[in-house]
């Protein structure tokens, strides 16, 4: 227990300690955010390469109706 109170007294330890966890944190947030990126190209291509419903590619793409809405929006405009 003394030992556990030195480490977090050392103010080395505790500065490594909290880039750490804001590296860790700072990677979950770019898996999270690859992991959505994947989500929505798989939407984008079932927008255009199907006649699906945005509920069906929704559900598929495990997005909101609302979010397959606006990438059909961004496509129709990009592609007129």
């Amino acid at each position: 227990m003394s030992r556990i109170r030195e480490i977090s007294a050392d103010e080395e330890s505790q500065r490594l300690a909290f880039v750490r966890e804001r590296a860790l944190r700072d990677e979950v947030a770019l898996l999270n955010d690859a992991w959505r990126e994947g989500r929505e190209e798989v939407a984008r291509a079932m927008i255009l390469k199907t006649e699906m419903d945005d509920a069906s590619i929704a559900d598929i793409a495990q997005l909101s109706e609302d979010e397959v809405a606006q990438l059909r929006a961004e496509i129709l405009r990009r592609d007129s």
